[in-house]
């Protein structure tokens, strides 16, 4: 059983990607390989403090509103689009019968500016600025993957430093890609239990986490099996007019590489335990966060990556079936929703 570390904090490293060249590959590589997280910084992408903040704004009009008019637009079996209510997501089902106390809704990929499912009324009056946002994520993460094959030394003539990207473009078809917004309420008394997200790892390419300042409770599972705390403002950041996004690997991407690359388990918890490991009684405050989970095409098949880094791990998908992008999220969406194995929707 996992334990809090009572008083320290993960070291992620912090870099900043304005420069793509092959040195800051090898960092983010090496920091991922290590981690499964790490911090970057980069300007020129159009991800501000601005744009962030405006995003948290949408996100609480939403979840303020009515439950009767959220319960409109409920996600659906096998459509991972939509809003999730309270204790209906279960993360951790190993450990957890009851769900995770937060709400969720998600956008699947827009087109020409438009989402491609209905919305409610305090959504769609935010419909352009929710499409620039994820216009802007699926940028930066397009860049991150184009690194990580740098530091991975792909050979230019199986595809070099697109050979990732050129697997998540949208002019190849629909992906599991998800942009999420999600709130984690207040409890006026101290919890039974401090979890608020179930330990769980994610089932993309690459997550990108947005946090605000003040609603720490984010942790992952070290390697020693104890539970840590990742801060939102690392050292040397506190006084960044824009925070650094935390970047973490998804479960489809370290299988890609044959476990190269980590894809660390992580929750959620409240200040019931607090950052600190202490149970000390206090109330749980609102707490919202935003992600955006990036997907390969969905017909992506998981073959080998074409690296010597990741052929020296000694384990390759040579050999079997190859997977496709769809048939591995179908698999996590059907364990995390107690669904059937049917084909989930594209986002």
């Amino acid at each position: 059983m996992a334990v809090t570390n009572g008083h320290d904090t993960v070291h992620i490293p912090v870099i900043d990607i304005s420069s793509a060249n092959e040195q800051v590959g090898h960092e983010l590589l090496d920091a991922v390989v290590q981690y499964g997280f790490v911090f970057i910084k980069s300007s020129g992408l159009g991800l501000d403090a601005q744009t962030v903040n405006q995003m948290f704004d949408i996100s609480r009009k939403f979840f303020q509103s009515p439950r009767e008019e959220k319960q409109k637009y409920r996600m659906e079996k096998n459509v991972n689009r939509g809003w999730t209510a309270m204790h209906e997501e279960v993360l951790d089902p190993e450990t957890d019968d009851r769900g995770d106390p937060k709400e969720g809704f998600n956008f699947g990929e827009f087109a020409d500016g438009k989402a491609q499912q209905s919305l409610p009324a305090v959504l769609q009056a935010h419909e352009a600025q929710l499409s620039r946002f994820s216009g802007l994520c699926r940028e930066l993460a397009m860049k991150l993957l184009e690194l990580f094959a740098i530091g991975l030394k792909i050979d230019p003539a199986e595809g070099g430093a697109t050979w990732f990207a050129s697997r998540h473009e949208r002019s190849k078809g629909p992906s599991g890609t998800i942009l999420r917004i999600l709130y984690y309420p207040s409890t006026p008394t101290p919890s039974p239990s401090p979890i608020r997200a179930g330990a769980h790892s994610d089932y993309g390419s690459l997550t990108l986490l947005f946090r605000l300042p003040g609603q720490p409770g984010l942790e992952i599972l070290d390697p020693s099996h104890h539970w840590v705390p990742v801060p939102v403002l690392p050292p040397g950041t506190e006084t960044d007019p824009f925070p650094p996004i935390l970047v973490n690997i998804g479960d489809l991407l370290s299988y890609w590489t044959g476990g190269l690359l980590k894809s660390t388990v992580h929750r959620v918890v409240g200040p019931s335990v607090g950052v600190n490991g202490l149970e000390d009684g206090r109330t749980m405050e609102d707490r919202y966060s935003i992600a955006y989970f990036f997907h390969p095409c969905r017909d992506t098949e998981l073959v080998s990556v074409p690296s010597e880094r990741v052929r020296e791990r000694g384990r390759g998908r040579e050999q079997g079936r190859v997977v496709t992008a769809i048939e591995h999220l179908n698999g996590r969406l059907a364990a995390t929703y107690g669904w059937g194995t049917e084909e989930v929707a594209a986002g």
